[in-house]
This record gives C-alpha cells, sequence and structure tokens, in this order.
C-alpha cells in the first residue's frame, strides 16, 4: 500500500492514476473540498481517502505501507499566513519524515523551484546539497521547502535517519490535467488556452528586469507525465537517494508558450503585454532551468517531453475534449 499526501491535488492524482493503472493499492490524504477536486479521482478511485488532521492517528496504528508520497502543502507563491504555511509544509513534513524513518518506509516528497528564489543563470539552479544554504527564496512558500530541505539533510548528516530510503524533488513549472480547481495557481498553459478559446490576445506580463525584453522570461516548464514518471522511477529504485531537481533541463520563454497555445488551439498568435501586478514584484521568478545532471547520474535516463509536444497533448488530449480529468 502507497500514501499520497495530496492525492486529490494536481500532481497527486496524476500519480494516484499511474498507480492505479499498476494495480497498487492507495490510500490518498487530502480534503476534497467544494472546489470539484472529487473529479480528479473520478476515474481511478483510491481504497481510502483519510482526511489530513486524522492521519496522524491512522499512522498510530501501523498500516501496512511500502511508501508515502508527500505531496500535500499549500503551494501559492502568495501566500501570506506563516504559521499556517510552517505547520502545513515543515512540521506536517516532519512527522511523516520521522513516522517512514522509524517503520523503514519509503519517503518521496515535494519541494520546490522557488527554494532557487532570485537565480537567473542556469548554473545558480544546481541541486548538489552543498549548495543548499545559499539559497534565497523570494515568498514564504519557497522558505518553508527551503526549511524542510535543510532540515531533512541536517537530520541524515547528524545520523538521525540511520537507514531512511527517501528522495525530495524540486518541482518546476508542470502543467497538465487535473489542475482545474487551483485558481490563481492553475498552470499558464491552462490559462492561455482559455484566452485563447475565448478569441483573445494572449496576455504576458511585461518584464520588470532591466533589459529583459516583454515575454523572454523563461520557465522551465516540465509535462505534469514527466514528473509522475520520475516519481515511479523513484519507486522503484529504492537505493536511490537524496534531493533531486524536477524540470526538463530546458529553459522556454512565455512567448514561446503562448505560441505552441496558439498553434495548438488552432488560433492565431496573437500576444498583449500587460503591467505585473504590484504583489508580484520582486517575488517573480523571470528565469528558471533545472540543472538536471545529478538526477541523470543517478540513473534516471528517460526524454522529457518538449514544450510543443506537452502543450498539444493537453489540449488536445483533454482541455479540448468532453472529459478534460485524466
Amino acid at each position: 500500500m502507497i500514501v499520497i499526501t495530496g492525492g486529490a491535488g494536481f500532481i497527486g492524482s496524476c500519480m494516484q492514476q499511474a498507480l492505479h493503472a499498476r494495480g497498487v493499492e492507495t490510500v490518498v490524504v487530502d480534503w476534497l473540498g467544494n472546489a470539484g477536486k472529487w473529479r480528479n479521482l473520478r476515474h481511478h478511485t483510491p481504497a481510502r481517502i483519510i482526511a489530513p488532521e486524522a492521519l496522524d492517528a491512522w499512522l498510530e496504528m501501523r498500516p501496512d505501507i511500502s511508501a508515502v508520497i508527500h505531496l500535500g502543502a499549500i503551494s501559492e507563491t502568495t501566500a501570506t499566513d506563516g504559521d499556517l504555511v510552517w505547520r502545513t509544509n515543515v512540521d506536517l513534513s516532519e512527522r511523516l519524515l520521522s513516522w517512514c524513518a522509524h517503520e523503514g518506509v519509503r519517503f518521496i516528497y515535494a519541494s520546490s523551484a522557488a527554494t532557487y528564489g532570485a537565480a537567473d543563470r542556469a548554473e545558480q539552479f544546481n541541486d548538489d546539497p552543498a549548495l543548499l544554504d545559499r539559497l534565497e527564496p523570494l515568498n514564504l512558500y519557497g522558505w518553508s521547502k527551503q526549511a524542510f530541505d535543510r532540515s531533512v539533510l541536517r537530520r541524515i548528516a547528524g545520523g538521525a535517519m540511520s537507514g531512511l530510503s527517501w528522495a525530495g524533488l524540486k518541482f518546476f513549472n508542470v502543467y497538465g490535467p487535473n489542475e482545474y480547481h487551483k485558481g490563481r495557481m492553475i498552470s499558464v498553459v491552462k490559462v492561455k488556452y482559455d484566452e485563447a478559446r475565448a478569441g483573445q490576445p494572449l496576455r504576458l506580463f511585461r518584464s520588470d528586469v532591466t533589459g529583459l525584453a516583454d515575454g523572454a522570461q523563461a520557465r522551465d516548464f516540465i509535462w505534469v507525465g514527466d514528473v509522475v514518471d520520475v516519481m515511479l522511477w523513484l519507486l522503484d529504485h529504492g537505493t536511490v537517494c537524496g534531493l533531486f531537481n524536477c524540470g526538463t533541463g530546458v529553459a522556454r520563454t512565455y512567448t514561446d508558450l503562448a505560441h505552441a497555445v496558439c498553434d495548438a488551439a488552432n488560433v492565431p498568435r496573437r500576444i498583449e503585454f500587460i503591467d505585473m501586478p504590484e504583489a508580484l514584484r520582486g517575488q517573480y521568478q523571470s528565469f528558471t532551468c533545472a540543472d538536471m545532471r545529478r538526477l541523470r547520474a543517478a540513473g534516471y535516463s528517460r526524454p522529457f517531453t518538449t514544450l510543443e509536444d506537452g502543450v498539444h497533448r493537453y489540449v488536445h488530449d483533454y482541455l479540448a475534449a468532453p472529459d478534460p480529468y485524466l
């Protein structure tokens, strides 16, 4: 049995589908809420759904678990409730880490590219643990992920997690089906598709970086299926441990993304630039690009989906389909 925290969410439900397809018994830890998240699980229902506040009591019963995939978090980069973010993103993660170490259970968790903060050159996205303390996240969410990454490595170095089988993944800009409940945190691909289908020009933020052209802001956009493949590989290779980037290793501009969406939606390429909201200024990453050498060196060899192929698949297989859910 495998536990997926955040298993009704975007990446979590895609991972749930992959494990369900393998015939693996799963337990999802999440709130379904009122935003239609239940639809993310409609085609691949888990054996059980546990509310996060009931997780500790359930784990005290020592269920027969082979792995915990910890994806549950407050992931809004604009979150401001520091106490809530710390309790959710750090305290809960610490308890799960300790439980897995004690029970000898594989622990795979989600970190984030937000930990890299204002990094703006490819060489600054190096996931070498020796460089971890140099990172300066720009927002509360990134800081909480950085705090847990540092705690994991500190506890392992101190011998407190002897024998723990673990891996952390710094997710870059993930897009794909089952993200529809995410509100303001939904991927740019989905937002731009909605604009294209409405006959509107695709709106992109003007650059707030001197010398960087509008639309030239670049991110490492990764198809959710590739993220799932990496996690499945880590499940299958329990001796691979460490904190790794999870991107494609290629930065693509927002103009590239807008053009890919227009082409997939079969509409003319039209872009309109708008001012960046005040709340994002000083917190906006204008460049991300995962250094994937350490994961490759660990043995992961599958190619990553190109932006054009991923956007085409998302649009044709999901967004334009009668049922957009995985």
